[in-house]
């Protein structure tokens, strides 16, 4: 028997839609769907999928932008069993047809936009039962019309069984290989991200109704990845409303306006890449601006450096900011949560109970030793990754008869239990036998007042192995000199991190989710020695 309380998304979002039919579900612009409606539009969904020949545990592929349709199709599947299976649609050709064919898909729903790429893999994906299209104007011949599927038919609650055991999957980035399907019980996912306010339905939507105001939020990272789609399924799950961007990437401004417009309470964002131009914008533009609604800015999934930190309470005073260590393969490992008034460091957070430190043979290393170690997780996990076995193993090791989840962050915790992070294990760099950790190299980088960005990696070295080598964007595109570089890293880490090449670049060279694109990175740093 399961230790988690045996709940599941779509019971829940059903109960919501009856107890507050008024609600707000959904805002998107001019469109704003109560949570009747959502209601109404997600029974009929489901029961469209259903009609496609599905059944529990089909997955459905999301090549979607952030919209409405995300959404709904999210609760669809929670609603008639389905599965979401992520899909990044920066992804080219072969990246495509490998995850969606790796999550043995079914149906594929994608925005119009994305049509050539999806009809050109339509004939390598014969188990693919339906297309669906998201678009204003006429779908493709060989698709089906998501918004009529959303308005057509019985908007009734779906006569079933559901169960805490129905799976909630989640596709790594595969920002150092071909990403990975994370498998998570649906009990398990609501209580790693702490949403189980009650052990019953029942109870959870008396929670509800005790709230003083319904919570809302703006997921500004895309849902396609971790962070934006745990803060739509968690607000939806709370009740709440989720704000969408009318727009189709991330804009600093139209985020600030919808802010404003909405009284958005909590904006979900990915560390720095999202904090410099929402920075930026409001240095030109903060008077012009009322965010007094906000009161939480949280981040997780890439660093998120001190100046910015700072730089955010200026402009929003009434908020805190969380930063949050975790992955896709557990949620809780460390939290740092601030306010305006209280100081702290870039990559230290609060490491929670269920947090180990274990070296690499798996024994543990005591709080307070001054040693870095990998962290391992225990607690509410997933089952692992979907179809590979081996990895599972080795990414959820069983010791002393507990399962851990470590999936390759490397730290040290002090004895109170604050915990430094160093960096993902598979991306150290190994020189003349030292081990350099990416991030805190690239902390210590963006110190500088002129450095906007910065990504630290290892290029082959016939006399080290690997040599530290930075790729630096500044403000005003212009190359720092060497000497003062180093004086400063002097500061802050020691010589033998110091970067043996430093490349620097006007290019953008992070992913749309904010995480560093090392294949791009890596080029840029290549090309430029």
């Amino acid at each position: 028997m399961s230790e988690f309380p045996d709940m599941n998304f779509g019971d829940v979002y059903d109960a919501i839609s009856e107890a507050f039919p008024d609600r707000p579900a959904i805002i998107f612009g001019d469109t704003v769907h109560s949570w009747r409606t959502f209601g109404e539009r997600t029974n009929r969904l489901a029961r469209a999928l259903a009609g496609f020949g599905l059944e529990p545990d089909s997955k459905i592929a999301f090549m979607l932008r952030n919209s409405p349709a995300y959404v709904e199709l999210w609760a669809a599947c929670a609603k008639g069993r389905f599965v979401h299976a992520n899909v990044n649609y920066r992804y080219v050709d072969h990246e495509l047809f490998y995850l969606i064919d790796n999550a043995d898909a079914e149906v594929v729903a994608y925005d119009a936009d994305f049509r050539e790429q999806i009809a050109a893999l339509r004939p390598r994906l014969p188990g693919v039962r339906a297309w669906l299209e998201v678009g204003d104007g006429p779908v493709a011949e060989f698709a089906h019309d998501f918004e009529a599927l959303c308005r057509e038919g019985d908007g009734s609650p779906l006569d079933i069984e559901r169960s805490g055991d129905d799976l909630y999957l989640m596709y790594t980035g595969g920002t150092t290989g071909y990403p990975k399907g994370v498998m998570w019980p649906a009990r398990n996912r609501i209580a790693a991200i702490r949403m189980n306010d009650g052990d019953t339905v029942e109870a959870h939507i008396e929670a509800i109704a005790a709230q003083e105001t319904q919570p809302n939020a703006i997921p500004a990272a895309p849902m396609m990845h971790s962070t934006g789609l745990t803060t739509m399924a968690s607000v939806l799950f709370r009740g709440g409303c989720i704000i969408l961007l009318p727009t189709k990437g991330f804009d600093a401004e139209t985020c600030v306006r919808e802010i404003e417009r909405t009284r958005a309470q909590r904006v979900a964002i990915v560390g720095d890449a999202f904090s410099l131009p929402l920075v930026e914008y409001l240095r030109e533009h903060a008077d012009e601006h009322d965010l007094s609604s906000v009161r939480l800015i949280n981040s997780a999934g890439a660093m998120w450096s001190e100046h910015f930190k700072q730089a955010i309470f200026e402009f929003f005073p009434s908020a805190s900011i969380s930063d949050n260590l975790g992955s896709s393969e557990g949620s809780g490992l460390g939290t740092s949560v601030r306010t305006r008034s209280d100081p702290g460091e870039t990559g230290r957070f609060r490491a929670s109970d269920n947090v180990k430190l274990l070296r690499e043979d798996l024994t543990e290393i005591e709080r307070g030793a001054d040693e870095a170690g990998l962290l391992a997780l225990r607690g509410a996990l997933p089952i692992g990754y979907y179809k590979d076995p081996e990895k599972t193993a080795q990414t959820f090791p069983v010791i002393d008869g507990v399962r851990y989840s470590m999936a390759g962050d490397w730290c040290r915790i002090d004895a109170e239990g604050n915990m430094t992070l160093l960096g993902r294990g598979n991306n150290c760099i190994n020189t003349g036998g030292e081990k350099v950790y990416p991030e805190e190299v690239e902390d210590a980088i963006k110190q500088m007042s002129q450095v906007v960005d910065a990504a630290v990696l290892g290029v082959p070295d016939e006399r080290f192995g690997q040599a530290v080598s930075a790729l630096i964007r500044t403000r005003d595109n212009a190359p720092i000199e060497p000497d003062a570089l180093r004086e400063h890293l002097s500061d802050f880490v020691a010589r033998y991190k110091h970067p043996r090449h430093v490349v620097f670049t006007a290019e953008d060279f992070r992913h749309e989710n904010g995480k560093v694109n090392y294949r791009k990175a890596k080029r840029l740093v290549e090309d430029g020695l």
